[in-house]
């Protein structure tokens, strides 16, 4: 969906979740592919067996990527992405793990760079299907300021 939103329609608090997405064995082979990253806790499944986790788990940056993009079903005009801060993988994703995203609006200033712009701090999880979260970063956001008339 687009819709413009400008920089004061944002309240802090407001929290949005996205629908799921499974974790499937081709979106970690794409995504070694991808990236280059053929590390054998990612594509190595008998080498993982005698791992921790005793099986293959998702590429940190595939789990981010998801996740940014399940929060993609609103596109607004107005602002654009700044950045991503305070990344964490928290929990190993595994091939079959159903990923949903959790936005919650953290904090919004004044932009001292683009006084026509504000900035929005959205925390972004992203939840396995049983709720637990595996990832979370702080996604910046510059979001123009309404137009004053006249």
């Amino acid at each position: 969906m687009i819709q413009s939103k400008y920089f004061e329609e944002y309240k802090v608090g407001t929290v949005r979740e996205s629908l799921g997405r499974t974790i499937t064995e081709t979106d970690i082979v794409l995504h070694a592919g991808q990236s280059g990253d053929f590390y054998p806790h990612h594509v190595d499944a008998e080498w993982c067996k005698s791992q921790e986790f005793k099986e293959r788990i998702a590429h940190g940056t595939l789990v981010l990527t998801v996740a940014v993009g399940l929060t993609a079903s609103f596109v607004n005009p107005e602002a654009f992405t700044y950045g991503y801060d305070r990344l964490r993988f928290i929990k190993p994703v595994f091939i079959g793990d159903t990923l949903r995203s959790r936005v919650t609006l953290k904090e919004k200033r004044d932009s001292a760079k683009r006084p026509d712009y504000g900035l929005v701090v959205e925390l972004v999880e992203a939840l396995n299907q049983r709720g637990e979260v595996v990832l979370a970063c702080e996604h910046l956001l510059m979001v123009k300021k309404r137009p004053r008339s006249g």
